[in-house]
């Protein structure tokens, strides 16, 4: 099983559809359906190998699928919440300007005026893009992954900086109106 470095999150089982086993899947690739285009998945927690079949997208970026053995209702519902990696080696170069979440994740966040933010815990995404959770002191806070707020990324310095707008950050003070 790769180590949790060498590998990327593809997807998640989310639940079932129907009742002859398939699952729903919560994918994280820029084409849903190439969740299976890299082989068998491994899951976690447990680390068993699947191998998806017959896969179709259904929408918002969910698709279902069958995994081999998994034949009715109740065996696809104890396949959800898990987690689908594939080996960070079989997927390809990132385009310039493009990050796997993996890369971002753990590097540090400094501040464009100096200073430490704190360190990417992950990266999410509600619907209106991507935005990095900056572990922080004391909690954390979720940051917009736009060029304006995020101009640099520097994976070989293990950093990227934060120019936060005023008032995005809680203990920022914001500008007072006259």
């Amino acid at each position: 099983m790769p180590s949790p470095e060498a590998r990327v999150l593809l997807g998640e089982i989310v639940g079932v559809h129907g009742v002859q086993g398939q699952v729903r899947i919560r994918t994280h690739t820029g084409d849903p359906l190439d969740v299976a285009a890299y082989g068998p998945l491994t899951a976690e927690p447990g680390g068993r190998a699947l191998d998806l079949k017959d896969v179709r997208g259904v929408k918002g970026g969910v698709v279902v699928a069958r995994v081999p053995g998994v034949a009715d209702r109740e065996a696809a519902a104890a396949l959800k919440g898990l987690r689908l990696y594939v080996a960070r080696s079989v997927l390809p170069a990132p385009e310039e300007e493009e990050f796997y979440h993996a890369d971002l994740e753990g590097l540090r966040a400094e501040l464009a005026g100096g200073g430490v933010l704190g360190q990417v815990r992950r990266v999410v995404n509600f619907g209106a893009g991507d935005m990095l959770e900056i572990q922080r002191e004391g909690g954390s806070a979720l940051v917009p992954f736009t060029r304006a707020v995020v101009p640099t990324v520097d994976l070989a310095g293990g950093r990227v900086v934060v120019d936060p707008p005023a008032g995005l950050l809680a203990d920022e003070p914001e500008d007072e109106a006259p």
